[in-house]
């Protein structure tokens, strides 16, 4: 069997969302597990997560999965419905609607629907991709407070610079000059702005990636927010290869040797999520030592230097992200980030996903 494998610790998840919890201790949280729990696997998360007031997911199926395993909290599905049978069953098992246009309350009004919903009403303060306009959201919302098939509103904006120096009064005054006139819960706080802004601690909070451990912040480590990576991406060295000056290594010719150089094929590539277009110098750990990439990484394999790792042989294990290697920098030297990372590895479908503690 292919050595390649991702260990998702439920401790960190757990420890992650005491995190979220001392930091906003007045709000409930909806902790975000959309793209199959960030690549973690959607029921691995929700039971590390389960004392979380909600989950916020995107599509029905997600929704009915976790009711399905037994979870009982409120769950959102972060882009409402795109059909009208999809309203109709959220309404019969007590989901939550996110509606951002008049399509979407149109759906609902048409059903008649026996079962009132509950729905989170997106404001478009100015990221500019879902939710309605603020000046026609004060009308429409003065309509649904007497509808019969809406049982709650939620407002809720969300903040396209709150990991950046623009910072979020731009969007958030916005959103409080149409809140201030309705006494709804709100939602407006991610991961970034639960970590920067306090003032945005509102009724709800939407903690996303700080709940796996990665930064939600460009530039700054998760531990300086007191986060523990939940993910550990693990295989092992299958070949080595002793090479001498100027000998290149993988396709393209792109890395060239130095000096003489001890390689390790290690059994993990882009097929499988890792970033393609990783650069030579991209770290790993093995045998209790930082090293880095060298090459292109491959479909199935990529290289690492261990010249200087003298207990490295076959069958030594390599983590290329997790406790030792955050995962933020790889996706730095890869010109992406965290979340595209974590989210790659449930997309491949190839790596085996194994749940520790401790």
């Amino acid at each position: 069997m292919r050595p390649l494998k991702a260990l998702i610790n439920q401790t960190a998840l757990r420890y992650n969302l005491a995190t979220v919890k001392q930091l906003a201790p007045k709000s409930k949280i909806m902790a975000v597990v959309k793209a199959n729990g960030y690549g973690h696997g959607l029921i691995n998360v929700a039971h590390g997560l389960s004392e979380s007031d909600g989950f916020a997911v995107l599509s029905l199926n997600e929704a009915i999965d976790l009711r399905e395993h037994g979870f009982e909290q409120d769950l959102l599905l972060l882009e409402g419905a795109f059909e009208a049978y999809e309203a109709s069953i959220a309404a019969k098992m007590h989901f939550n609607l996110v509606v951002h246009s008049l399509y979407q309350l149109q759906i609902i009004e048409k059903l008649k629907l026996d079962h009132p919903i509950d729905i989170h009403f997106k404001i478009n303060t100015g990221m500019n991709r879902l939710g309605f306009n603020p000046i026609e959201a004060k009308e429409i919302l003065k309509t649904l407070q007497s509808k019969s098939y809406i049982k709650s509103i939620t407002l809720m904006t969300h903040f396209a610079t709150a990991d950046e120096a623009k910072g979020i009064d731009w969007q958030f005054n916005t959103f409080n000059d149409v809140a201030k006139h309705f006494n709804f819960s709100r939602s407006v706080a991610n991961s970034a702005s639960i970590i920067n802004y306090k003032s945005t601690h509102l009724d709800w909070v939407r903690p996303g990636i700080m709940l796996y451990g990665a930064s939600p912040i460009e530039g700054q480590a998760s531990g300086l927010f007191n986060l523990k990576p939940a993910m550990q991406l693990k295989s092992k060295i299958i070949a080595i290869q002793n090479i001498s000056k100027e000998d290149s290594v993988g396709y393209g010719e792109v890395f060239k040797a130095k000096n003489d150089m001890r390689i390790a094929i290690v059994a993990c590539g882009y097929a499988d999520g890792y970033p393609r277009h990783a650069p030579s110098g991209t770290p790993v750990y093995v045998e209790g030592k930082k090293t880095v990439t060298v090459g292109r990484v491959s479909m199935d394999m990529l290289y690492i230097d261990i010249t200087n790792i003298p207990k490295a042989a076959i069958a030594s294990e390599v983590e290329l992200w997790g406790e030792h290697v955050l995962v933020d920098e790889v996706a730095e030297k890869s010109g992406t980030v965290g979340y595209e990372l974590l989210c790659a590895i449930s997309a491949s479908k190839r790596i085996p996903i194994e749940i520790v503690y401790g």
